[in-house]
């Protein structure tokens, strides 16, 4: 049976869901996280599954926190992230969506997610979904209106394996009706020695599977992609080093050309 719990789903305690890092920024890039942390509300507990099932890719995007306080550092951009867990509720996923709240992810059953009242699923969306994504349209509201340009970088991982099948790639660039910012990405990228660069690959963006990209970039005419790279090359605090510099690197060199 899934924890139906009484009390708040996040008590007064427990941080709220929101991150936000230089938001005084001067840079154009506009940084997202959906998938920053795993942290879970202490009125879930578990969701019934362990440790090991919890520190995995269903939980969180592994290494891209490190990669995105990083870039956000470098380049003074503002970024907004996630802290709670994707398997809480996927801040990604438009919530229509089966996996909003996932009843399975992967083969992973989740307890905690089935047999949701629908009372219990609108909390999650009012408490977690609701305020990391009026904060991104609020950021972006105050620089339309400041007459800021903007270009929305949204930030994933992906594993190395999925369903038995390696993944050459490194890094991919992912977008849907705009390609401008992700076919300059994969021209800079493919120039680097020695990387496998995904063009909508592993991931194509879609208005059915994802949210931030639809909602906040290409609803708004902004500039945008987004970007997944390899989880066992930003597991360590290094890696996560080395491809945040790529990231600023590529980024600086793109800026006056997409303002102009």
């Amino acid at each position: 049976m899934p924890l139906q719990h009484t009390a708040p789903l996040l008590a007064g305690d427990e941080p709220a869901p929101v991150i936000a890092r230089n938001a005084d920024g001067a840079s154009p890039f506009f940084l997202t996280c959906d998938h920053y942390g795993r942290m879970i509300p202490r009125a879930l507990g578990d969701l019934g599954i362990d440790e090991r099932e919890r520190a995995r890719h269903i939980a969180w995007d592994i290494g891209i926190a490190g990669v995105a306080e990083a870039v956000s550092d470098a380049l003074g951009a503002h970024l907004i992230a996630q802290r709670y867990s994707r398997l809480v509720i996927d801040c990604n996923r438009p919530l229509s969506a089966a996996s909003s709240i996932p009843p399975v992810s992967e083969a992973t059953a989740i307890p905690g997610n089935q047999g949701l009242t629908q009372q219990a699923a609108l909390e999650r969306q009012q408490r977690i979904f609701a305020p990391y994504h009026h904060a991104i349209a609020g950021a972006l509201d105050a620089r339309a209106q400041a007459r800021r340009p903007t270009i929305l970088v949204s930030l994933h991982s992906f594993t190395p394996i999925y369903a038995g099948v390696a993944r050459p790639w490194h890094i991919g660039t992912l977008y849907n009706r705009d390609p401008r910012l992700p076919k300059l990405m994969l021209r800079e990228l493919r120039a680097e020695p020695a990387l496998v660069v995904g063009d909508n690959q592993p991931y194509a963006v879609s208005d059915i599977t994802d949210y931030t990209i639809p909602v906040h970039g290409e609803a708004r005419g902004l500039i945008n992609t987004g970007i997944e790279i390899r989880q066992d090359l930003i597991t360590e605090e290094a890696g996560q080093r080395e491809w945040a510099a790529r990231l600023v690197r590529i980024l600086r060199r793109l800026e006056a050309e997409l303002i102009a």
